[in-house]
């Protein structure tokens, strides 16, 4: 009874081990999970306190459907000063982030319409393009390449089909961000081509090296491009589900159809929380990311001490994706780390068939349980 288009699409890989996990430990299990990307970090106290204080006014029915105009408001002016957009509120629809990527492939792709995305990439991607009657069509990326697109290789994928590209910078699963030079490179081929951009900037601020450059800063480029971000990482808001999208405001006002028949409105007291997340102190971000970048360099470390693995140092997010040389297919490999030695990856085919012969590393993880999870997978894969 099950849809055809729902029966193509896989369930989550990295849900799908985390939900297992949960599981593990609720027997007792003592497993060790670099699964799921989420940060450790609870959600910074003022932030929780604008809530709590939304909810004490009563603060709890229906919001416009696009977010209420203080939070709007507040996107934008980040938009305006940290991505370089010339944006409003009127370019702004409040969305959990991934109901945004949903939304955006619904909007704009139809049956038959090929959507270029990257190779390894995140497992949603593949999902909605599916969901939506769309074509995946992947662009390798290679490790010796450190997993930059190459728009060469973009261009030499579209045909008359192709409707979207999906860029992701910084990435998951690879923690490459994109240099600005290949992202004007990709917008000049999205703009003789006709061809709209679908840009999951999620990570942005969790940044080590490089910079962030955002594609619909171009001119010419905002009408075609979706760009998607929000609080989950930056501000280890991930229950919060808060989220949004910034277009052109015809764009938003197509996707906001959309969620006027789906959800209706993002949660509202969340809604205020995420307002003193944007406009009140920025020091427990840092902090944040600071902590990052230091169990960033103690997991490279501990993994350069493995015979026949290494791993591209990533420039932001918080994931590893080394390349390992045993003879074992990624999914076998990381069902055998969680069964014998109680360590969660998410095999690199879960992001792709160029995933193959890799597998990811959250570091969103205490120091201790980086170490001693590193120190299960040396174990293990000397045991091959």
């Amino acid at each position: 009874m099950v849809s055809q288009r729902l029966q193509q699409v896989p369930a989550s890989g990295t849900l799908a081990i985390s939900n297992l996990v949960s599981q593990l430990k609720a027997d007792g299990v003592d497993v060790i999970s670099f699964s799921l990307g989420e940060p450790d970090f609870d959600t910074p106290s003022n932030i929780v306190d604008a809530c709590k204080a939304s909810l004490d006014r009563g603060f709890t029915h229906y919001t416009p459907s696009m977010g209420i105009p203080e939070l709007r408001n507040a996107i934008a002016e980040r938009a305006r000063t940290f991505n370089n957009l010339d944006v409003t509120a009127k370019n702004v629809l409040v969305t959990p982030c991934k109901h945004a990527i949903f939304m955006a492939a619904m909007a704009y792709i139809d049956p038959g319409d090929e959507v270029l995305l990257p190779d390894p990439g995140w497992v949603t991607y593949e999902a909605d393009i599916k969901l939506c009657g769309g074509v995946p069509v992947y662009v390798p990326l290679t490790y010796e390449n450190g997993f930059v697109l190459d728009p060469a290789v973009v261009e030499s994928l579209i045909t008359p089909k192709t409707r979207m590209i999906i860029l992701n910078t910084p990435s998951n699963p690879t923690g490459c961000v994109i240099p600005e030079n290949v992202i004007r490179e990709i917008a000049d081929i999205c703009m003789e081509h006709d061809i709209m951009v679908l840009a999951d900037e999620i990570y942005e601020n969790i940044i080590y090296s490089g910079k962030h450059f955002s594609i619909a800063s171009i001119p010419g480029m905002m009408d075609r491009t979706i760009t998607v971000s929000g609080l989950s990482k930056t501000a280890a808001m991930t229950g919060w589900r808060m989220g949004w999208a910034v277009s052109s405001e015809q764009n938003i006002k197509d996707i906001n159809k959309l969620q006027g028949h789906t959800v209706s409105c993002c949660v509202s007291f969340a809604q205020e929380g995420a307002v003193e997340a944007l406009v009140g102190t920025q020091e427990p971000v840092k902090e944040m990311v600071a902590r990052f970048k230091t169990r960033r360099d103690l997991a490279l470390d501990l993994l350069a001490e493995i015979p026949g693995m290494e791993c591209k140092v990533p420039e932001g997010a918080f994931y590893l994706f080394p390349k390992y040389d045993a003879k074992i297919p990624s999914a076998e490999l990381a069902k055998r780390l969680l069964e014998d030695v109680h360590v969660a990856v998410t095999p690199g085919t879960a992001f792709g068939p160029h995933g193959e012969g890799f597998f990811r590393i959250s570091y969103a993880a205490s120091e201790d349980n980086i170490r001693e999870g590193i120190a299960r997978i040396k174990k293990f894969m000397g045991s091959l």
